[in-house]
């Protein structure tokens, strides 16, 4: 057993900063680099992907990340863990192993996760008594049933540990819980049992904490962020985990960011619920004993956590198509900027009304003023400029499309001094809603797949 391992994050969402997995694996030492990609939207934007072409429907990003990592990961041994498989871990996992050869690289072998996208046994499922009504509201499947996009089961660390002891370097996987990327390899390096509950929750607490990349070393800091050093050069977090459950947060020398008992706190409020019941496949966290001290410069001890055995179900997440919406933007100009950005918003609602146009929701904001704040932002009495940002939803393409139709005449047909059009007319796109469920797990078994170059 390893004295301790080093966990890196990577990315914290599917878009993040391009050069942290590379900055992960050259600036100093690790033994993991985990990769968070996917958010609810995300799946039925990959699902749509996979229809359209069967080749995709995973983060192809991820491709190019690789392509700078593979030759650092093979020749220091370094482990990665990622979620970027999306709806398709195997085709992902063909274009790793397609890079590899190009690259002239072996000895490197990929594990994927399977079995988390049940979108074509819902109705197999719910034969067999699966419900999976809506966990917010109670409504039943069947109302959305036919607009349904997408359906994954947040599977938790189990898969990615047996994916590891059938000897992967690289895990991909589908819609896996955050947290386990985390818990998964110190599962594996210290051979913890499953229903040790207190390390459980130690190894999704670390998760938990590297989920969101940089938000943990000084990124989106609430605090006193004027005092976070180089943010151009922020280094993401790094998890030095122990075989007692416990671990340090840190991150390489020389990256600029901050790492304390401030940034870890706020990134450990982040998306919590009730912090005595932490829920995931693998345990319940009891955040409230977490115990942070911060042992040095940018070096937080985290330890004393306790934790409570799992449940009995997987969530499931879910979308489907809830008509189309539009937004759109138009500046106005000092003097009197705010009044006649209202006048424009009134007009506009005016001539929507006359067409007798069904809309779910027209939202008007007013940016720089209170788009952040709404009725709570006090409103200065000489402003320069105001941006009217506002959209529709409906469940009506037509009305939607009718609305974008609407907005350019407002240029010569409202207040003066306007401005801000360039991006033209507002187009409809599809509105995606989420649907959160419960699925007992003897429904449902992962299944790992190995295979090297």
């Amino acid at each position: 057993m390893k004295d301790f391992i080093r966990i890196a994050s990577g990315q914290g969402f599917w878009g993040d900063l391009i050069d942290a997995p590379y900055n992960q694996v050259t600036q100093g030492p690790i033994d993991y680099l985990v990769m968070d990609f996917l958010a609810e939207v995300t799946m039925s934007i990959l699902q749509k992907q996979k229809r359209k072409n069967p080749a995709l429907g995973y983060a192809k990003d991820l491709i190019a990340q690789f392509e700078r990592i593979l030759p650092h990961i093979a020749g220091k041994g370094i482990k990665v863990i990622t979620n970027g498989g999306g709806v398709n871990p195997i085709a992902c996992k063909d274009a790793i192993l397609a890079t590899a050869r190009k690259m002239g690289i072996t000895g490197i072998t990929v594990g994927v996760v399977l079995g988390d996208d049940i979108l074509d046994s819902l109705d197999d499922l719910t034969s067999r008594g699966a419900a999976l009504a809506n966990m917010e509201n109670g409504a039943e499947l069947s109302g959305v049933r036919n607009r349904l996009q997408s359906a994954n089961v947040y599977f938790g660390a189990a898969p990615i540990v047996e994916a590891l002891r059938q000897g992967a370097d690289i895990v991909i996987t589908g819609r896996t819980t955050d947290t386990g990327l985390t818990l998964a390899p110190m599962i594996y390096e210290f051979g913890w049992s499953f229903d040790d509950w207190d390390k459980m929750a130690a190894g999704t607490v670390a998760g938990h904490i590297l989920e969101c990349g940089a938000q943990s070393s000084g990124g989106n800091f609430l605090g006193d962020w004027r005092s976070v050093p180089d943010l151009a050069h922020v280094g993401f977090p790094i998890a030095e985990a122990y075989p007692n459950g416990e671990f340090v947060i840190t991150k390489h020398e020389g990256t600029g960011g901050l790492v304390s008992v401030a940034t870890v706190s706020e990134q450990l409020l982040y998306e919590i619920g009730d912090p005595k019941t932490y829920i995931t496949p693998d345990c319940i966290a009891d955040f409230t004993s977490i115990q942070l001290e911060q042992l040095s410069e940018n070096r937080v001890r985290v330890f004393g956590i306790k934790g409570r055995p799992e449940t009995d179900s997987f969530k499931v997440s879910m979308s489907y198509l809830d008509g189309y919406s539009a937004i759109g933007t138009l500046t106005y100009a000092w003097p009197d900027a705010y009044e006649k950005a209202r006048a424009a918003d009134g007009i506009l609602r005016t001539r929507l009304s006359d067409l007798k146009l069904e809309f779910d929701e027209i939202r008007t904001e007013y940016v720089g003023l209170n788009s952040c704040h709404g009725p709570l932002a006090p409103i200065p009495t000489d402003i320069n400029e105001v941006v009217l940002r506002i959209g529709v939803r409906s469940q009506t393409f037509d009305a939607v499309e009718r609305f974008g139709r609407e907005l350019a005449p407002l240029i010569l047909t409202g207040p003066p001094s306007v401005t801000g059009f360039a991006a033209g007319r507002p187009k409809p796109s599809e509105v995606v809603a989420y649907w959160p469920a419960l699925l007992a797990k003897t429904f449902v078994t992962p299944r790992i797949e190995v295979e090297g170059v």
